[in-house]
C-alpha cells in the first residue's frame, strides 16, 4: 500500500559522494526525487545509501536529520474503518551518530513512537504498530522526536535512519 517505503528509488549517489543527500522541503521543491514521498517540513531530509551509511534493508533509506522539524509523509488509500498494521524500521547510519532516538510516527490521527538507543554502530529495530482509517485517505507522517549530533562532531547534525515503512491490512 505504500509506494517506494523501502526507499530504493530516490536521487542518484555518485560513486565518490559519501555525505548523503539532502532532499529539500516540499516548500524549495515541488516535486520530490524520493517518489511518493513529501518532505512536509521547513528542513530537508537526507537520503542515504548502502555504499556509504548502514542501511537496515535494500539500498536506500532516509535519515531524520532536523529533530521534528525534519518530517516525511504519504498519502495512501484505504478504506474508512478497516484495521491496518503499520511497520518501520529505525536506526543509525553507522556514522557515528549516538544517543537516544525516538521516530514518531502519524497514521491519519493515531501517533506513533519507536525507540532506539543509538551506539552510532549501525543497529536497528523494527515496530508494529494497529490503526483504524478514518477515511479513504491516510496520511502516514515521520519526524523525529529529538536532535542529535555525530559523537565526534557536535557542528554536524544527525538522526534516526527510517527504512521499510509498510502497512498492511489487520486481520
Amino acid at each position: 500500500m505504500v509506494k517506494n517505503g523501502g526507499f530504493e528509488i530516490g536521487p542518484h549517489v555518485f560513486a565518490n559522494f559519501s555525505t548523503g543527500i539532502l532532499i529539500p522541503a516540499r516548500i524549495q521543491d515541488f516535486i520530490s526525487p524520493l517518489p511518493g514521498w513529501i518532505v512536509e517540513s521547513l528542513k530537508p531530509v537526507k537520503y542515504i545509501d548502502r555504499r556509504h551509511f548502514k542501511v537496515p534493508y535494500g539500498q536506500g533509506a532516509v535519515e531524520l536529520v532536523a529533530g521534528r522539524e525534519s518530517a516525511i509523509a504519504q498519502i495512501i488509500r484505504t478504506i474508512a474503518g478497516k484495521a491496518y498494521m503499520l511497520s518501520f524500521a529505525v536506526g543509525d547510519a553507522q556514522n557515528g551518530c549516538h544517543g537516544s532516538m525516538m521516530v514518531e510516527a502519524f497514521a491519519g490521527r493515531e501517533p506513533f513512537k519507536l525507540s532506539f538507543m543509538s551506539e552510532g554502530k549501525g543497529a536497528f529495530k523494527t515496530g508494529h504498530f494497529r490503526f483504524v482509517a478514518d477515511s479513504d485517505r491516510t496520511r502516514l507522517t515521520f519526524y523525529s522526536a529529538f536532535y542529535h549530533t555525530k559523537l565526534h562532531d557536535f557542528g554536524h547534525l544527525c538522526g534516526p535512519v527510517l527504512d521499510s515503512v509498510v502497512v498492511t491490512p489487520a486481520r
